[in-house]
């Protein structure tokens, strides 16, 4: 839980008073999520989002977040502000060779160059949902359960060229094993065969905080459906760009990638 900041300005109000309450941590890959005054504009580093009707707000730090960050509310004329530290991580290299060449660089053809440039455009359309529900406050749990085989932030060298830092988990599992929603929320996408990912679904759990579930065999939901924690959205497979059957797991707010680990140990009933 996050609780002593200094006030740095808020007019009107004792100088004791800290208007918003938060309950997560300052990490690299971390989410937070807050209370405040409902309608109040929250400022962490670079974005600026405005609390919910209830005054709820989700933010989080991307794998490379700097050292420090402003944090910030307004509300009414009113401004308080603080700088935070952002803990650093180590993260892993992970390195693997002998993949075919078309699994690490997708091939220079016209047809496919389209295709990928659809799929691109499909995502980014999806990543825009701001669902007004609350799945982030129930807790999360595991997708599903089996051996990790690649975790957050590491850096993969793939065929002896650096990648693209890797954002998700890796959950290895056999093929048709249930992958069920960590938390609650909108699907807003499910593609059975995306180039890359294979089957693929988004479930925006609240305020664009969305879910992205990766190499599906099966994908059991559709575009608009309302999920709930727990219920089966697809099995896991071994589709798409992948050397085995296995979940990939990963959490993305406003265009940061944040850790799904991170979000196993939230706990928000300080805020209700």
């Amino acid at each position: 839980m996050i609780t002593a900041m200094a006030l740095t300005l808020m007019a009107g109000a004792a100088e004791s008073q800290t208007p918003i309450a938060c309950a997560g941590e300052h990490r690299q890959g971390a989410i937070v999520v807050c209370r405040t005054e409902p309608g109040a504009h929250v400022t962490l580093g670079d974005i600026t989002e405005r609390a919910d009707g209830e005054g709820w707000i989700v933010m989080g730090h991307d794998r490379d977040a700097p050292a420090a960050k402003t944090f910030r509310v307004s509300h009414e004329g009113w401004v308080w502000e603080t700088q935070i530290e952002v803990e650093a991580r180590e993260y892993e290299i992970q390195r693997i060779d002998g993949l075919p060449p078309a699994m690490v660089t997708a091939p220079p053809d016209p047809e496919l160059q389209a295709r990928l440039a659809r799929e691109n455009r499909t995502k980014g359309a999806a990543y825009t949902s701001r669902w007004e529900g609350h799945g982030f406050l129930e807790g999360f749990d595991w997708p599903v359960t089996g051996r990790i085989t690649g975790v957050y932030g590491s850096q993969r060298i793939l065929n002896g060229e650096p990648r693209r830092p890797h954002y998700g988990i890796d959950i290895a599992a056999p093929t048709g094993t249930p992958v069920i929603a960590p938390a609650g929320g909108v699907v807003t996408l499910a593609d059975p065969d995306m180039y890359w990912e294979g089957g693929l679904i988004f479930i925006d759990h609240g305020q664009g905080f969305t879910g992205v579930f990766m190499h599906l065999d099966t994908v059991d939901v559709e575009v608009g459906d309302l999920i709930e924690k727990g219920q089966v959205i697809g099995t896991v497979g071994a589709t798409g760009r992948v050397t085995g059957a296995h979940l990939d797991w990963r959490v993305r707010w406003r265009n940061r990638q944040i850790d799904p680990e991170a979000l196993l140990a939230l706990d928000v009933s300080d805020l209700r």
